[in-house]
């Protein structure tokens, strides 16, 4: 995307012009003058805790400001999608547990030819919610800055034309812009990101063309940093109809409907994350609730009896009611955790690992039953219900120092987006070969009872 202006050498380029050189003066080097389209605002920027809608005034003196380069390590990206261009927050720059209003300020001096229309590409990464503004004009952001505290969305690529910003002000020389990033961040997120707060990918300046392709670009790594999730949210649903289609000819089994129950939860979750990071339709506090308040403590509690179902295990037989008290605990917790009362959030989340290490151990109780009950044992599914488990206690498995995401091609493909892939394949063997059994078991029935 490279923008050059080249002068013109085409009489170097003639034959007989060569041979006119080569009698006299050495023939001048042509003049290339390389430019570029689109250049990543890393800074250093000016940067401010706290809060004043002035800072966005170009007028505002910030000398006295600290200074933040943005500039990123060689390599650097982020560690969900594989963004690049990754930095730091503001609690590793001297601000570690700061929460709440933060500025970013900085001057830019453009040239370029005339009447070109120039454009910023929003930051794609911010801890949590922000509003750009160009020489004291707002233009967008990410999040909901009406009420006392910022609704937060999460952070999607965005851009922003500067064709109808206001001419330099005495402030601000002929040819300067002054961009500004007012930034908010919650208590709760600083809490498990020691390192986060503020822009984490700096925003771009460039030509209008220039930014709407890399606009393009961005949308392009963020859709593929997440279609994995659709995919195997729609795989999930596809394995939950099979699952009921087992049932039909085996009604007196419960395994099949609480399988198929613990699969619609995990596709939910999955499309879910899809739905969050694509669209601006939920908050972070809705598909907090959404997902880690129900969803999750009630797909731990049907996979629970779906194995405990699909293995014959009777015993003990207090299990069931410890599986549901757990999911309920479970849920209880998580919803005190995502209330905002902070001390009795920081007490629910304390309580909420010993919960998944229980349904852990109840797990475990499941499988080795299955394993050590007479008669001939199914290792497929097995295997299908420790692959799932590694998805499931995700936290869990990376206390072990097993990598919880690998970058194939420059995009991010988690632990457990591999864990659920392998799963729906051994899933959909398991099965089919069920249900193939069931439907011969069907037709024998039938044909006994013409016969």
């Amino acid at each position: 995307m490279a923008a050059c202006a080249l002068l013109p050498i085409l009489a170097a380029a003639s034959p007989a012009a060569a041979q006119r050189g080569a009698a006299s003066a050495p023939i001048p080097s042509p003049s290339i003058d390389l430019g570029r389209a689109i250049v990543p605002l890393d800074g250093p920027w000016r940067f401010h805790t706290g809060d004043d809608p002035r800072w966005a005034n170009p007028s505002v003196d910030d000398s006295a400001w600290e200074m933040v380069d943005l500039t990123p390590p060689a390599g650097a990206h982020d560690p969900d999608v594989g963004l690049t261009g990754y930095v730091q927050g503001w609690g590793a720059r001297g601000h570690r547990g700061y929460s709440g209003y933060a500025w970013y300020r900085l001057r830019v001096s453009v040239s370029g030819p005339p009447g070109a229309p120039l454009a910023l590409a929003g930051p794609l990464d911010v801890d949590q919610a922000y509003q750009i503004f160009a020489n004291g004009q707002l233009l967008g952001g990410s999040g909901r800055f009406a009420g006392a505290t910022p609704v937060v969305y999460n952070t999607r690529p965005a851009m922003f034309t500067l064709a109808n910003v206001h001419a330099p002000t005495p402030a601000l020389p002929n040819g300067q812009i002054l961009i500004a990033l007012r930034v908010w961040v919650g208590p709760e997120f600083m809490r498990e990101v020691s390192d986060g707060g503020g822009i984490r990918i700096a925003p771009a300046l460039g030509e209008l063309n220039a930014v709407r392709a890399q606009y393009r670009l961005d949308w392009q790594a963020k859709f593929l940093g997440y279609v994995v999730e659709v995919v195997e949210a729609v795989a999930f649903l596809l394995l939950a109809v099979m699952a009921l289609s087992v049932a039909m000819f085996e009604p007196s089994n419960r395994a099949y409907r609480w399988l198929a129950a613990a699969l619609m939860l995990v596709a939910i979750a999955r499309g879910n994350q899809a739905v969050f990071y694509w669209t601006a339709w939920e908050s972070a506090h809705t598909a907090i609730l959404l997902r880690f308040v129900f969803v999750d403590p009630l797909a731990l509690g049907a996979w629970a009896m779906a194995w405990r179902a699909w293995f014959g295990v009777r015993r003990p037989t207090w299990l069931p009611r410890v599986i549901g008290a757990l999911t309920a605990f479970y849920v209880l917790t998580d919803l005190v955790a995502a209330s905002g009362l902070d001390r009795a959030s920081h007490a629910a989340l304390t309580i909420t690992t010993p919960v998944r290490l229980l349904f852990v151990l109840v797990m475990a109780i499941i499988v080795y039953q299955g394993v050590v009950r007479p008669g001939p044992r199914n290792w497929l599914a097995i295997v299908a219900m420790l692959v799932v488990s590694i998805g499931l206690y995700a936290q869990e498995v990376s206390t072990l120092g097993i990598p919880g995401i690998w970058f194939p091609f420059g995009v991010g493909v988690s632990r457990t987006q591999y864990a659920y892939a392998s799963f729906a394949i051994v899933a959909f063997a398991v099965l089919l070969r069920r249900l193939a059994a069931s439907a011969r078991a069907a037709g024998g029935r039938h044909y006994h009872s013409v016969a």
